[in-house]
């Protein structure tokens, strides 16, 4: 793909055409959460629909086999242990998911050991995608820092270089 084409979903932006650090893109958003362009406000409702009816859809999956379960006559402490640790795995899931929002992993390999636990407890993934699609495009705020404190730093080594003729000041006239 040359440079001048574009995938569906990450229009570019005024402010990534320009040189120096790239927006990183965000899943169903692309770059257009940068100056919340192309119907960002659209697809934040999107997001927020699409991972309630998953998640809707999700708890009737669970029921199905549940059901399966009393049918099945295994017993109660059986039954009461697999909701539980869906319980506890949503739980977790979603408290992992929403810290994920909000700060890159401290510890990426235990980040990794989790997958396992957060994919039982995908419904409480979906739920805190759901909450964190009515303030911003889940992950903006930390992007966005990011962006901003790359784009400032760029600024600053930019502004310091002496050869560079575009950030040299004109001699004011007499």
């Amino acid at each position: 793909m040359s440079d001048d084409e574009q995938t569906p979903g990450t229009e570019q932006t005024p402010s990534t055409t320009a040189g120096g650090p790239q927006p990183e893109e965000i899943r169903f958003f692309g770059t257009t959460w940068v100056d919340r362009s192309g119907n960002y406000a659209l697809r934040r409702v999107g997001v927020a629909a699409g991972s309630l009816a998953a998640a809707v859809a999700a708890c009737f999956v669970l029921r199905f086999a549940y059901e399966g379960l009393e049918i099945a006559n295994i017993g109660s402490f059986v039954n009461v242990l697999v909701v539980v640790m869906f319980a506890v795995c949503s739980a977790i899931a979603f408290r992992k998911t929403w810290e994920g929002f909000l700060r890159r992993p401290a510890d990426p390999a235990r980040e990794e050991s989790l997958r396992s636990l957060k994919a039982i407890g995908f419904i409480g993934s979906l739920l805190a995608y759901f909450f964190r699609s009515f303030t911003e495009a889940p992950g903006e705020k930390l992007r966005r820092a990011e962006y901003e404190t790359s784009r400032a730093q760029y600024e600053k080594r930019r502004d310091a270089r002496t050869g560079n003729p575009a950030a040299r000041k004109k001699p004011k006239r007499k």
